[in-house]
């Protein structure tokens, strides 16, 4: 798209990736929310979504003047459910002199959190429209930063219905909810887990509309002291998530008293989206089909923001059917899934993703650290990365938490060495070498016993400057 003269308060079509061009006018950003560094942008909120974002003016066009150009290459029902939102703000602005703001999709309920409840959006009376493409309200990353959703913070919003069994069922405080592109799905939805991932997969399930009976395993949080069994939540709902730390905490979760096992019955459905290895989840699969049960693996690839945002990448491998079953979820979950075909694909799959990640990680580490060492410019090291064909989202939020000196989790260290130690052995196993892991990996360790365990992934840096 050219370059255009805009100003606060246009309308505009605005593009984003591989993302078609999106109605939205440009607002204000929260006060917290920073202006990305060397990018001349406007801040914009589309249309007919809860989606807001940093959209850099050469990818913006004026409203009026491509209007029929855009309505021609879109044909989407939720496209054309935001330009009718275009078009009744425009009739809603007409005669009167001051700003109004945007229509909010009638699928935005009250479990907006963070920025987004600065924002005062108009409800419209629409209803929810299903879409053709079921990933698409997912398209925008909502580049604001939540806090972390903890168990105590997500009942605040809901309503607590006590069942027979004395299992929690919590849904949204406004039943109603229904996000316009995915009906939820009628079965009932268990969770174990609440940790940095599990609490945002929750609250994005609640905020679709699900039915949600959660259990966490480690006593200190909120949640388990309610009392309830990994047994108890399967026994009493048709489709089980769990998402813990690592292998043995998947196997104590499964095979431990009052575990998932115990629950069991033909029928009943268990998805582990826990990051272990293959022959864990084999081991897994084998002991719950065992029992009549159905297995699907459906471990993420994402962190706490993306977890919150609803825009993690689902890996799945295994029953085929359950995975069509989960389909609402995992739309409401991430912003895409893959299906991989048996159980142990997506295990291996997620471990060598995260090698990767892990390794780049320390690989910046090093870098910024050697640019301190030689008299270069951190800061100037970034924005050249940042303008190169290495720019990300996770270069620039990495390296500015270093330079702040800010190594608040939002993926624990611990747990991505956990990750380079399980793909190292995988590579052993089929005798390929992964020396730039195996290297990443000593710096995560050192980094360990640097008591940075419990940090973000980003703190390996400090393992350089000790």
């Amino acid at each position: 798209m050219a370059a255009v003269s805009l100003r606060l308060g246009d309308l505009v079509w605005g593009k984003l990736g591989r993302y078609p061009p999106w109605p939205g006018k440009i607002v204000n950003p929260p006060k917290d929310l920073k202006k990305p560094r060397g990018k001349k942008c406007f801040f914009v909120k589309f249309f007919g979504t809860e989606d807001h974002a940093w959209i850099k003016v050469e990818q913006l066009k004026p409203y009026h003047a491509h209007k029929e150009e855009m309505i021609k290459i879109n044909k989407g029902k939720r496209f054309q459910q935001a330009v009718d939102a275009v078009e009744e703000f425009l009739r809603r602005a007409k005669g009167k002199d001051q700003d109004l703001t945007i229509p909010e999709s009638s699928t935005i309920k009250g479990m907006m959190a963070g920025t987004m409840a600065a924002f005062k959006w108009q409800p419209t009376v629409n209803e929810p429209v299903k879409d053709a493409d079921p990933h698409f309200h997912h398209f925008l990353l909502s580049q604001t930063e939540k806090p972390a959703v903890c168990y105590q913070a997500i009942t605040k919003k809901l309503k607590i219905c006590e069942e027979e069994t004395g299992s929690t069922s919590i849904q949204a405080a406004d039943s109603t909810a229904v996000n316009g592109s995915i009906t939820p799905t009628d079965k009932k939805i268990g969770f174990l887990g609440l940790g940095l991932m599990g609490s945002g997969i929750v609250s994005n399930l609640l905020k679709m509309g699900h039915t949600v009976t959660v259990w966490n395993r480690t006593a200190e949080k909120e949640g388990a002291r309610l009392g309830r069994t990994p047994a108890e939540v399967v026994s009493t709902c048709d489709i089980t998530f769990a998402c813990v730390s690592d292998p043995k905490a998947a196997k104590d979760l499964v095979l431990g008293p009052s575990g998932v096992l115990q629950g069991i019955r033909p029928g009943k459905c268990y998805v582990d989206m826990s990051t272990v290895d293959a022959d864990t989840v084999t081991e897994l699969a084998q002991v719950i089909v065992s029992r009549g049960g159905r297995f699907l693996e459906a471990p993420v690839s994402g962190n706490q923001q993306l977890s919150n945002d609803g825009m993690l990448v689902i890996l799945a491998a295994g029953d085929r059917g359950l995975y069509e079953d989960c389909s609402s979820c995992f739309q409401a979950m991430g912003k895409t899934s893959f299906f991989l075909g048996e159980v142990g694909n997506a295990a291996k799959m997620m471990l060598i993703v995260n090698m990767v990640q892990g390794s780049f990680m320390a690989t910046i580490a090093e870098g910024l650290t050697l640019a301190q060492v030689t008299g270069q410019s951190q800061q100037t090291f970034l924005d050249i990365l940042n303008q190169g064909q290495l720019a990300s989202i996770f270069l620039d939020q990495k390296c500015q938490n270093i330079l702040q000196g800010n190594f608040k989790p939002d993926f624990y260290l611990k747990y991505i060495q956990k990750d380079l130690r399980l793909a190292i052995a995988l590579g052993d196993a089929v005798n390929h070498p992964t020396p730039m892991a195996a290297a990443a990996n000593e710096v995560y360790k050192r980094a360990k016993a640097l008591d940075q365990s419990d940090n973000d992934m980003s703190a390996v840096y400090r393992a350089y400057i000790h």
